[in-house]
């Protein structure tokens, strides 16, 4: 059998911000790097398609410091963000956003050169700096590519999917799993690994990710036996794009014009109704995601929402003189496709965003299992039941670069002829799910099974959930695992992107179950978890441990968090 076989002191999996920071902080710690992704290096995952803000207490607009943004933070993550992750991302915020500057990352600036800060719903001050409001995350991916290009310690494997975490006697010391465009088996043994994945929101029908944020690290992280934490926590953007159609344009686009010019929602009686819901006040932009979220729901609930189904979004009250001056080039290419913001509303409706729970680890970002790290979205910590905008830059930057020095500092012994014998068992198992004897279906019917997986979950999962509909969710998710398990595809000796996508979508079953397990057993509302029949936020706080067992169900344990976060 043709395999290749690598060898490194550190392995980061995911080439997001995260990910390209934990292996310039690792080589720069010494040791020798392996970055793997799915996708081209430092072009797949949510960082390169961010359009808004990095949230860091730099004090430069107004007098700020991090004891106020841990504040904000601990407040906005309704009680389930953990005190220790908080404190450490936002302390070494500022020292991080600094130190992307020095790769190539601009700032915006005021005229008399300080960095550019702006106020976000939930933070008490003007701490978000921003490169251009539309390209935030583009300007900082291009820094840290350029950051990792051409340092002979760090080694880049693209379009390499994993499937496996080496563990020896309860150590991770590698991976395995396939290079995509030749279906050629590979090993990677390392003293230390770093998952640096991302989300998961590719689960749900209507989403802001990119195509390949499947949850992978999710799954690697559990089945190597790490915990997961608050699993059923989701963050639904609330005023994503939904009427008219659009071609070009993030759907998540709106949020930053509606900081800037005020952008009202209205419901489809076109009246402003935030105020009920968050006290926000006519023209301005300060209720949370999650209470605007809801907010938008319950109108269409009610019977006030806009013909398909969301909110609408006005800026007719602002002159076209200051709209082309908010909006740039976007004014004309929406002008371009019959939209007159100075004439027209849009309609837009809550998405699936960002995923809040993940990966339990320590302060240093090592995971329960030995050599084993996680940085980035794939982590839980940093946002509780509600992630404030502008911490997620920060939360990939700073996690990224803590678990690339722990890992780089930390490096043990190697086990390379273990790793390259796991190789081959793990190839058996990975024919046998990608051409099972006993079902033979047609190879369209892995596209099928992904939109059934996001169908059920954004009905019965999505932002506002009860009881009954949970149950059903579960149901057919369980139904859905065993189709995307027996589904027999056509073998492939180049460019299996089915076979990736069949991974993918048993991935993809797999988190729905464990995020509706959780959703039933939090018989509450908090944050971005809405209980239509819990509508009450509970006294005690408490959170979700999830293990995966052998069996490949979820094990969900109550954890009380009230002493751990007073």
């Amino acid at each position: 059998m043709r395999q290749e076989n690598f060898t490194t002191d550190v392995l980061v999996v995911g080439s997001g911000a995260a990910g390209m920071m934990a292996a310039r902080a690792a080589a720069d710690e010494g040791a020798n790097v392996m970055i793997a992704d799915k996708s081209l290096i430092g072009r797949g995952g949510a960082t390169i398609i961010a359009q808004m803000t990095v949230a860091v207490a730099l004090g430069e607009a107004e007098e700020d410091n991090p004891e106020i943004h841990f504040q904000d933070t601990m407040e906005g993550s309704r009680g389930l963000a953990d005190p220790d992750i908080v404190r450490v991302i936002v302390e070494k915020g500022p020292e991080v956003i600094k130190e992307v500057e020095g790769y190539g990352v601009r700032w915006a600036r005021t005229p008399d050169g300080k960095r550019s800060q702006v106020v976000s719903p939930g933070h008490s001050k003007r701490r978000c700096v921003y490169v251009d409001i539309l390209n935030t995350g583009g300007a900082t991916s291009n820094g840290l590519r350029k950051a990792i290009w051409k340092d002979e310690k760090i080694q880049r494997l693209k379009n390499v999917m994993i499937t496996k975490i080496v563990c020896h006697e309860g150590k991770a010391v590698g991976a395995l799993g396939f290079l995509m465009e030749e279906m050629i088996p590979v090993s990677i043994s390392a003293s230390q690994v770093i998952l640096a994945t991302g989300g998961l929101t590719e689960v749900y029908e209507r989403n802001s990710a990119s195509a390949n944020m499947t949850g992978d690290g999710f799954v690697l992280a559990a089945d190597a036996g790490a915990e997961l934490r608050d699993m059923e926590m989701v963050q639904f953007f609330p005023i994503a794009h939904l009427f008219p159609p659009l071609v070009g344009i993030d759907p998540i686009m709106w949020d930053p014009f509606r900081y800037k010019l005020g952008g009202r929602l209205l419901n489809g009686n076109r009246e402003e109704f935030m105020d009920r819901y968050a006290g926000e006040k006519a023209g301005k932009y300060t209720a949370t995601r999650d209470m605007t979220s809801y907010a938008i729901f319950k109108e269409v609930e009610n019977g006030r929402g806009t013909p398909h189904g969301g909110a609408y979004l006005d800026f007719t009250m602002v002159s076209e003189e200051k709209l082309r001056e908010g909006f740039g080039p976007v004014i004309d290419i929406l002008l371009s496709q019959g939209v007159d913001l100075t004439k027209d509303m849009v309609e837009v409706a809550p998405m699936a965003h960002f995923m809040l729970g993940g990966v339990k680890v320590d302060k240093e970002m090592n995971t329960a299992i030995d050599g084993l790290l996680a940085c980035g979205e794939l982590i839980y910590g940093m946002h509780g039941a509600n992630r404030l905008s502008g911490n997620a830059i920060t939360e990939a930057l700073v996690t990224g670069r803590i678990a690339g020095e722990t890992a780089g500092r930390v490096r043990k012994q190697r086990f390379d002829e273990i790793v390259e014998k796991e190789l081959i068992a793990e190839w058996g198992r990975l024919q046998q799910f990608w051409h099972p004897r006993e079902v033979s279906k047609d190879e369209i019917a892995t596209l099928e099974t992904r939109r059934k997986v996001q169908k059920v979950m954004w009905k019965g999962v999505g932002p506002l959930r009860n009881e009954e509909e949970l149950k059903k969710a579960l149901e057919e998710m369980e139904k859905l695992k065993e189709e995307s398990k027996n589904i027999a595809i056509a073998k492939q000796d180049k460019f299996g992107l089915s076979h990736v996508e069949k991974l993918e979508n048993y991935h993809m079953a797999v988190l729905g179950e464990a995020i509706t397990k959780g959703a039933i057993e939090r018989k509450e509302s908090r944050g971005a978890h809405v209980r239509l029949d819990y509508p009450e936020q509970s006294k005690d706080v408490y959170g979700f441990s999830y293990q995966l067992n052998k069996d490949g169900h979820w094990s969900v344990l109550n954890n009380s968090l009230n002493t751990h976060n007073k």
